[in-house]
């Protein structure tokens, strides 16, 4: 009998595990606070944004995005638009949750902050974020905005979203 090393047998192994199939994307239509999905690929999708390995790092660019539901503040969540089990992202994503917002990589100067919810999985539109549906306003550099869903990201420093429930 032939002896195989454990960390040849260890790398076939892991080799051979599938990942499994994504969950599809389902947006939340729920008060805050919100978790980034952690099967973010089909949340990607669904966004229309193309996947990128994780060392995308071209033409970064980040903005700061600050949300409010009802007066009080809502952390974005880590890791929004990165997919880690696959080890994915989308051209706009969260690190951490102190409101910074990365683009870069491929597509990052045409991402609308409709997408960017989307990623979050979270309801998105004219006139609510999740179950907050009483107002909903969006400066971007302290100017309003007419149409939040279709912001370009790239073109502003800070974007603030409001909602009343």
């Amino acid at each position: 009998m032939r002896w195989i090393p454990w960390p040849l047998v260890a790398l076939l192994l892991v080799g051979c595990v599938s990942r499994p199939a994504p969950e599809p994307a389902t947006l939340v239509t729920g008060p805050p606070p919100w978790a980034a999905p952690r099967d973010a690929v089909s949340y990607i999708r669904a966004a229309g944004l193309p996947e990128l390995p994780l060392d995308s790092e071209t033409d970064p660019f980040i903005l700061t995005i600050e949300v409010f539901v009802d007066g009080e503040p809502v952390p974005l969540a880590p890791f929004i638009g990165i997919d880690r089990l696959r080890a994915l992202q989308a051209p706009v994503h969260t690190h951490e949750a102190s409101g910074d917002v990365w683009l870069e990589g491929e597509g990052n100067r045409d991402v609308t902050l409709g997408q960017f919810f989307t990623l979050w999985g979270v309801r998105f539109d004219d006139q609510c974020l999740g179950s907050a549906c009483e107002g909903l306003d969006v400066l971007a550099d302290g100017a309003a905005v007419t149409d939040p869903a279709s912001l370009i990201l790239r073109d502003h420093n800070l974007v603030e979203v409001r909602a009343q429930s």
